[in-house]
């Protein structure tokens, strides 16, 4: 055991990136790899998608705290937090994280007025099955919310939350999240630190008033469905303002985020006031 206070932090910090990363990615690996295989073999077939959400079911009660070793358990179970709440606070989260996520659409796309960005997140899918691909998006749309909710605003934000503050470990776990491998692929560092950053932390707001990562699970699946297939395979569309000046698309989107990030402030807020021992 780590007596220095100094030591046991960095100790905390290293085993929250550890366990955050791990559980997000190792998973979204596997998926990668396994759609890969489906599109090359049987595109017709979209086999990949009941064979990861298996993985996905079993890796989440596990880690919720089921099976061996017993020792480990109640440990699992406290640090995903995936309890139910009561309907009042649940709805109240969602619609702080709806405000949330539109606040961060009209982020991320005066971001791409300023720099240039690929056109979409996704792989080139168009010469396989319409519905063989749809079925694969969703899927797709499930398994990351899935494993970074439990591994960033579960495993890794309660590990923080040990040892930091919880507005401490909110903002350590942010600049962690933010300088991931995200999509869309090929996008400039900066705004994608800046949009993943505050993402993480209205995720981790979500899950600190509310004690569960149910509500940022709901929130992120439509978040991912919105982005995957709404905003990024536009990016490469969009002027830049260098080109055309400011106008007024760009003046709507960053009053769409002041706005909805405003009003996504409020609701945090009022979400605070259903439990006011979580206390940032």
């Amino acid at each position: 055991m780590i007596q220095n206070p100094v030591l046991r932090r960095i100790a905390g910090v290293i085993w929250a990136a550890i366990a955050a990363w791990v559980i997000a990615l190792f998973l979204q690996a596997i998926w990668s790899a396994l759609i890969l295989a489906n599109l090359r073999t049987t595109p017709a077939i979209p086999w990949a998608a009941p064979a990861i959400l298996v993985m996905v079911w079993l890796a989440w009660r596990y880690l919720a705290g089921n099976g061996p070793p017993a020792s480990t358990s109640e440990y699992r179970r406290r640090h995903l937090r995936a309890r139910a709440i009561a309907m009042p606070i649940f709805l109240w989260s969602l619609l702080a994280g709806a405000l949330s996520i539109a606040a961060l659409a009209g982020c991320w796309i005066a971001m791409t007025r300023i720099v240039r960005m690929p056109g979409s997140g996704l792989l080139e899918l168009s010469a396989y099955p319409a519905l063989n691909v749809s079925v694969l998006v969703f899927t797709g749309s499930l398994i990351g919310p899935f494993m970074e909710q439990a591994g960033f605003w579960g495993y890794g934000q309660m590990i923080l939350e040990d040892h930091f503050r919880p507005r401490t470990a909110i903002i350590i776990l942010s600049i962690m999240f933010g300088f991931g491998p995200h999509p869309p692929p090929g996008s400039v560092l900066w705004p994608r630190f800046v949009f993943y950053s505050l993402a993480s932390v209205s995720f981790g707001m979500l899950a600190f008033y509310t004690q569960s990562i149910l509500p940022g699970l709901v929130t992120h699946i439509g978040a991912d469905l919105v982005f995957f297939t709404l905003i990024w395979p536009r990016d490469s569309t969009r002027p830049l303002i260098a080109e055309t000046g400011l106008d007024l698309s760009f003046c709507l989107s960053i009053a769409l985020a002041i706005g909805f990030g405003l009003l996504a402030g409020l609701s945090f807020r009022r979400l605070a006031g259903h439990n006011p021992r979580c206390s940032l």
